[in-house]
């Protein structure tokens, strides 16, 4: 039977062939998390493309737009970025999901890129594979718009927006307060991750001091891998914050600054917390390599003590059968049971030295 060509490939056949159609684009509605206008502080009912969005609140002179996108490719954001203005390396890094914490001016917009955390729930951390699991935010932020660009599947702003519909009061202060709640959103999961974090070493250290715990060294590393993913998500972040906190730009207004210090003091303690995982997880794994020496040392003592012990029954018993006529009490009747009596002295004799030693 011939092959059928896929719909997707042609849309028909005539004299001069196959025609090829090309693929069919998702709708931005498709990556288009939320779009609201706020006006005053209060949202404005109905829904709204991005388009209608902006030219209703340039129209009013006031408020702004908050769009929420998740994981757009270059068609779908390109709308977006001819209508808002944006750069074009601000976009590109927009799309890519591996950027570091950054903090850059493009004329009279700010971009802004945030790591977002997550902690995986596992039975024990000596079992676990995965501990952190990270996601990017990345925020334009304009005179009159905040654009947020999602990625990762752990870092929604929905329940974040809801709670910030019901303040009109810390929205009237303009698009910076956006940017303000969505930083102190993800610092606030910093907080609650290095929190469970913390009681996974505490349960990590109990075991590895244990007398007979099966902690091992690779166990160790792997959550001082994950606290090292965790480190590269918050210490890049201070300068960002610290510069929005001290007057970076002019787009977010000296009431805003004040809350991004606190954001700074927040990201400060989980920066220290963070430093001090990985110091304990240094310590621990010297701790558990030493405990690994120590143990060997044991063993081998062990070994090293039985070995002396059947060496003495192993020498007397070579010596006496040796194929000589003249050995010491070969022919009398008492010889075997001395013999035996004596090699039973000698071992119980360093049976006790090596136990009192504490070799065995």
């Amino acid at each position: 039977m011939p092959a059928i060509p896929s719909l997707g490939g042609l849309r028909g056949r005539g004299n001069k062939g196959a025609v090829p159609v090309r693929p069919v684009p998702v709708p931005l509605s498709a990556y288009v998390v939320d779009c609201a206008v706020y006006v005053a502080g209060e949202r404005l009912p109905g829904r709204w493309t991005h388009i209608e969005a902006i030219k209703e609140v340039r129209k009013r002179h006031e408020g702004f737009v908050w769009i929420g996108l998740h994981e757009p490719d270059s068609e779908q954001i390109q709308g977006i970025a001819e209508t808002f203005g944006l750069h074009e390396l601000a976009v590109e890094d927009a799309l890519e999901a591996h950027q570091r914490p950054k903090l850059e001016r493009y004329d009279d917009t700010l971009f802004l890129v945030v790591k977002t955390v997550r902690y995986v729930e596992h039975e024990s951390p000596t079992t676990a594979n995965e501990i952190v699991e990270t996601g990017e935010l990345m925020v334009f932020l304009g005179r009159d718009f905040v654009i947020t660009v999602r990625h990762g599947n752990h870092s929604g702003l929905a329940r974040l927006r809801r709670e910030l519909d019901e303040d009109a009061e810390r929205l009237q202060l303009g698009p910076s307060a956006v940017v303000h709640a969505i930083t102190d959103h993800v610092v606030d999961h910093y907080l609650d991750v290095t929190g469970r974090i913390e009681n996974d070493i505490d349960v990590m250290e109990a075991q590895v001091f244990a007398p007979r715990s099966q902690v091992s060294a690779e166990q160790i590393y792997l959550m001082k891998r994950e606290v090292l993913e965790l480190r590269r998500a918050v210490m890049p972040l201070a300068t960002p914050i610290q510069r929005l906190a001290e007057g970076y730009t002019r787009l977010v207004p000296d009431e805003v600054r004040s809350y991004f210090r606190d954001v700074a003091d927040h990201l400060t303690t989980v920066s220290e917390r963070v430093a001090a995982f990985d110091e304990l997880l240094s310590t621990l794994v010297d701790a558990t390599v030493a405990k690994i020496s120590l143990q060997q040392n044991t063993d081998m003592r062990k070994i090293t003590s039985w070995a002396a012990i059947i060496t003495v029954p192993t020498m007397i018993a070579g010596i006496y059968g040796m194929n000589f006529d003249y050995l010491p009490e070969l022919h009398w009747k008492f010889g075997y049971p001395l013999v035996i009596t004596v090699i039973l002295a000698i071992c119980l004799l360093l049976y006790r030295i090596f136990r009192k030693n504490g070799w065995l």
